[in-house]
């Protein structure tokens, strides 16, 4: 399971006081002390994390999209179910450039999946793009093998403050661990920092961010130091399941996450 959040410089949020839930849970499992975000704005990573590549786009805009393969196309090509929620989604497979009556709620910009023209065009595979509302009683039923989170605005702090943000964490990542079986892990994730920091040759300067693995499949008590980036995650997602690897995710200057397995 993969969870983002939005626009946190890695300094703004380990060794918070605001953030006395994710700080825990780093502790507790593994963080990634030198993850770096690709570029600004949120878009262009959420499609790194995605897709292996920003395609180009430099912007969060809401009426361009992407012709190529991405981690759905895997996933379906090895039997293995997905599923995404997205709060404040209107309803599922919705196409608008946002909703809701403030800032503070769905936004397509954060919302990777709406933008693969293999995806938002296929009915099936766009029904799977779903309102949060759908996770509780999924977490119920049960999850598909690979699920991927992005809270609304303000939970995701993006427009709200990072105690809202940890507070959300909270209140579900608990709920989260116990579903996800014996060797499972959840990836809570930041897409950007503040900063135009950046660690390897494909970056632009996307800032350090926050990157924490946890579940059951995850080591206990673990700080990786060695420098990786949103293609590295991609690698960690593909490589956990034997698939080949998209784009950047496959440069050999790409760096890969290891030592985090329980």
């Amino acid at each position: 399971m993969v969870i983002l959040m939005e626009n946190k410089e890695y300094t703004q949020v380990i060794g918070s006081s605001d953030a006395p839930y994710l700080n825990r849970l780093a502790k507790r499992k593994v963080l990634l002390t030198k993850e770096y975000a690709i570029s600004h704005p949120s878009l262009p990573n959420y499609l790194t994390l995605t897709g292996g590549s920003t395609f180009g786009i430099t912007s969060d805009c809401t009426d361009c999209n992407v012709k190529g393969r991405n981690i759905v196309d895997q996933l379906e090509a090895n039997g293995i179910s997905w599923k995404v929620y997205m709060q404040s989604m209107p309803s599922p497979c919705y196409k608008g450039p946002s909703a809701g009556t403030s800032p503070n709620e769905y936004a397509k910009k954060h919302d990777p999946f709406m933008y693969f023209n293999d995806i938002r065009r296929d009915t099936a595979r766009c029904s799977k793009i779903v309102p949060f509302t759908q996770f509780h009683g999924d977490l119920k039923r049960g999850l598909p093998r690979f699920a991927w989170i992005t809270p609304n605005e303000c939970n995701d702090m993006h427009s709200c403050p990072i105690a809202t943000g940890d507070a959300w964490l909270k209140a579900w990542v608990p709920k989260i661990i116990p579903a996800l079986g014996s060797n499972g892990i959840v990836l809570v994730l930041f897409d950007e920092g503040s900063s135009d920091a950046t660690c390897c040759s494909l970056g632009t300067g996307g800032g350090h961010v926050v990157a924490v693995i946890a579940g059951p499949g995850a080591k206990d008590s673990t700080k990786i130091r060695a420098a990786a980036d949103h293609y590295s995650v991609l690698r960690l997602i593909e490589d956990e399941w034997g698939f080949g690897r998209l784009r950047h995710a496959g440069d050999s200057t790409t760096p890969t996450i290891s030592g985090w397995k329980a």
